[in-house]
């Protein structure tokens, strides 16, 4: 294997780079996105029921505890409840905005893993082809022996650029379902929160 890498020539090394380098992002993407997910799940029931029967100051301060993009979005929520409904409703897309391009961070660097590997790959491609007529030239035979190296080099070159590019492309389509999903998750927790709020303050109205 590591004599078929010294084959490709000059550009494997940038292309293992960028293997090195997205197979690093792929990693925290799915530590980030794994533990927004568990962290929405076990928040939300325990939020809501702390916000029924504590008071909005204990949920509040539940958020503060929890780490994760929908525990800062009710945070911003909780904390404009005193404001009214509208403030809340403003909070949240704010902070929505905000915990969106926390979770879309790296993906811009995975992209340009896709697009930069395959493209030095087919560099290394048209090296090699000018490697080989170089060679072709200065012996003046076409011998495939003496062509040999300059087209392995070419194919290698390749073959090395799409192998790094199409699994980072599945991790960044699976990312991106991931991200949609949570952002789904968020929005709908974002609107019950509303709705609870609004039932509350309509039974504080009707106990007055």
């Amino acid at each position: 294997m590591v004599d078929l890498f010294l084959q490709g020539g000059p550009f494997m090394w940038p292309i293992l780079f960028l293997l090195v380098f997205g197979l690093m992002v792929v990693i925290e993407r799915i530590y980030t996105l794994t533990k927004a997910s568990w962290a929405s799940k076990r928040f939300v029931p325990r939020m809501t029921k702390v916000l029924k029967e504590e008071g909005v100051e204990k949920a509040i301060e539940v958020c503060e505890k929890t780490p994760g993009p929908i525990a800062e979005i009710f945070h911003a929520g909780l904390s404009k409840v005193s404001m009214g409904i509208g403030a809340v409703e403003k909070a949240i897309q704010s902070a929505g905005t905000v915990e969106m391009a926390f979770l879309e961070k790296g993906m811009i660097w995975l992209a340009t893993v896709i697009t930069l590997a395959p493209m030095l790959g087919f560099a290394g491609t048209v090296s090699g082809m000018i490697g080989a007529f170089n060679d072709i030239a200065a012996a003046n035979d076409i011998s495939p022996a003496i062509v040999a190296s300059g087209i392995s080099e070419a194919l290698l070159t390749t073959i090395f650029g799409l192998t790094v590019a199409v699994p980072i492309q599945i991790a960044y389509n699976l990312f991106t379902a991931r991200v949609d999903s949570i952002i789904v998750d968020m929005e709908e927790n974002s609107m019950n929160l509303i709705e609870t709020l609004s039932l509350m303050n309509q039974e504080k109205e009707k106990s007055k």
